[in-house]
């Protein structure tokens, strides 16, 4: 296996910290897309270039230089998140027989079991409603921790565990119970991997606007080629409707019964991405068994969906199709927009804002089906909106993130109002 010296610079994004350190090779202008890159990665001890003062980035390296740049990462493992101490052992595994006349055993990379990555956030936000809810306030202060754990079992297993409070209202003085929403083990199998427990299901392109936010089940995802992935998933909606509410008919209210509500449904869904070029199309299937809808009506769903996303320069432009074949009058959902920009956390200044317009039929959508931070009542009611969303880092691992619905119209005159939230939120 023969590599340029260029892809060495990209692992420079491993440990990128501070602001990069002066050039010290006389070939590499600080116009070059791998300026910053280059100058961290001689910083940080993980290349010195030739003796004539040259990194000659077009040359090819051998195997035993891209194992001592392997064993320089190795070195600074304490540093690495999960994500990126899982990029560096699948190195050490190429590598492994040059690493062993480093003198660095790794043998299968001899992990030591019960070593625990921790990784968290800390949020703080601030949401107003325009039309005043239901107990009479129309803003409210909260803040959020999450505490993530993430254990190697082995070189195929991981497991991994998530911490998190409920919302501390700043007003009211009520804190949040601290809970694990997220539990979840993953065996690798080759290029597929196998999920079981309590997880993240995303669904839609933008913002994971439409989903189950956690699913309690099992999921097999099969890549094909770099360019196709299929996953197919068995279990519940957990997060989703979970039968809390009230039903109207009339002048009654009766709540819905436990194991009644969307959430308690069991759930069968598949998911098929495929790339063509720069343009990326998704297709969703999902189907569950019977539960009583909040319309009081008892059903079930059988959902199909198609999304898009299509860069055109630094632009993007998305869009969404959902239809219920099975829910009364066949509801379906919809939406279009377009988008800019990329927040990366390592970047200052970076920054990410999408604007799109919903069209919305009642009994598609069930409550706690976004990851959306806003209130998401405007999208429980036929009707249209448009919703604004951007994030800006402010600082290395620090973000201002923002959400905004706005001309909302409901088909039945009950309009929920404009809604807008910004947050502050800390990642380390």
């Amino acid at each position: 296996m023969r590599k340029y010296l260029w892809t060495g610079a990209a692992m420079a994004g491993l440990l990128a910290g501070g602001a990069a350190a002066a050039n010290p090779f006389s070939d590499v202008a600080p116009s070059d897309w791998a300026y910053q890159s280059v100058a961290e990665l001689a910083d940080a001890g993980l290349v010195e270039g030739y003796p004539d003062g040259t990194f000659r980035g077009e040359t090819p390296v051998t195997r035993y230089e891209m194992a001592q740049i392997t064993a320089r990462l190795l070195a600074k493992e304490d540093r690495l998140t999960p994500d990126e101490r899982a990029k560096v052992d699948r190195l050490a595994e190429e590598y492994a027989p040059e690493l062993e006349t480093l003198g660095l055993r790794v043998a299968n990379l001899e992990r030591q079991a019960g070593h625990i990555a921790w990784r968290g956030e800390l949020r703080t936000a601030h949401q107003k409603w325009t039309e005043r809810k239901d107990n009479g306030d129309n803003e409210v202060n909260t803040g959020r921790l999450r505490l993530t754990a993430e254990a190697a079992v082995n070189d195929r297993t991981t497991v991994t565990g998530r911490f998190t409070t409920g919302d501390i209202d700043f007003e009211s003085g009520d804190s949040g119970d601290v809970f694990m929403d997220r539990i979840y083990a993953r065996h690798a199998f080759g290029p597929a991997a196998l999920t079981l427990g309590r997880y993240e299901l995303d669904l839609g392109t933008q913002d994971n606007w439409l989903y189950g936010n956690a699913f309690d089940g099992a999921e097999l995802r099969v890549p094909f080629g770099g360019r196709y992935e299929v996953q197919l998933g068995f279990g519940r909606f957990s997060d989703a409707d979970r039968g809390d509410y009230s039903l109207t008919d009339g002048a009654r209210y009766a709540a819905v019964p436990d194991g009644d509500a969307f959430g308690d449904a069991e759930a069968f869904y598949a998911k098929a991405q495929a790339g063509f070029g720069a343009v990326s199309l998704g297709l969703t299937y999902w189907q569950t068994s019977s539960f009583t809808a909040e319309s009081g009506f008892r059903g079930q769903s059988q959902v199909y969906g198609l999304s898009a996303l299509v860069p055109v320069g630094g632009f993007r432009l998305f869009g969404d199709y959902y239809r219920d074949a099975d829910a009364a009058g066949d509801p379906s959902v919809w939406a279009a927009g377009v988008g800019y920009g990329r927040a990366e956390l390592k970047k200052r200044w970076s920054f990410r804002a999408d604007v799109g317009y919903y069209d919305v039929d009642a009994g598609l959508y069930h409550k706690n089906m976004t990851g959306l931070d806003i209130d998401d009542e405007i999208f429980m009611k036929s009707g249209h909106f448009w919703l604004a969303t951007a994030t800006l880092v402010t600082g290395k691992n620090i973000d201002m993130h923002g959400e905004y619905a706005f001309a909302q119209e409901s088909d039945d005159g009950d309009d929920t109002g404009d809604t807008w939230m910004v947050s502050t939120r800390y990642h380390f």
